[in-house]
C-alpha cells in the first residue's frame, strides 16, 4: 500500500476547512486549489493584476511540489479558475513562463467568484513522479 503524505501550507484555514496544500500518495501529487496571492498577514498581492497573481500562485505551487519531492517538470495537469476570462492572455503568459517547456495538459475556466473578491485566479496541479 502506498504511503500518504500531507504537505501543509501553514495556513490557519487548513484545520478549519480540513485540507492540505498538497497530498502525495506513491508517485502522484495533487496540489489543492491555490489562491496564494495573499501574504502571511492576509494582504492580497498583485491587486487587480491577474498576471502577477498567477505568477505568485504558481510560485506557491512550485514550493508545495518541492516539499513533496517533485518539481514543475513533474506536472502533468493544471486547472485554472479565473474570475475574468477576458484577461486570459495575461494569465496564460504567466503560466507559459513556468510551463513553456513542460506543457502539461491544462484547463482555464471562468468562475463567478473566488473566496475573496480581490483574488482573480485559483490553480490546481497534478504531478506524477517517474516510477
Amino acid at each position: 500500500m502506498n504511503k500518504r503524505s500531507n504537505i501543509p501550507a501553514g495556513s490557519k484555514w487548513e484545520d478549519i476547512i480540513g485540507y492540505s496544500r498538497a497530498v502525495r500518495i506513491g508517485n502522484v501529487i495533487e496540489v489543492s486549489g491555490t489562491t496564494t496571492a495573499v501574504d502571511e498577514n492576509g494582504k492580497t498581492l498583485g491587486l487587480g493584476d491577474p498576471y502577477e497573481q498567477t505568477r505568485l500562485t504558481l510560485g506557491r505551487i512550485e514550493k508545495a511540489l518541492k516539499d513533496a519531492g517533485a518539481s514543475l517538470s513533474d506536472v502533468v495537469r493544471t486547472r485554472m479558475f479565473v474570475t475574468d476570462i477576458s484577461r486570459w492572455e495575461e494569465i496564460g503568459r504567466a503560466h507559459g513562463e513556468f510551463f513553456k517547456d513542460i506543457k502539461p495538459a491544462t484547463t482555464m475556466v471562468e468562475v463567478k467568484a473566488l473566496i475573496s473578491p480581490e483574488l482573480l485566479i485559483e490553480i490546481e496541479a497534478t504531478a506524477i513522479l517517474p516510477e
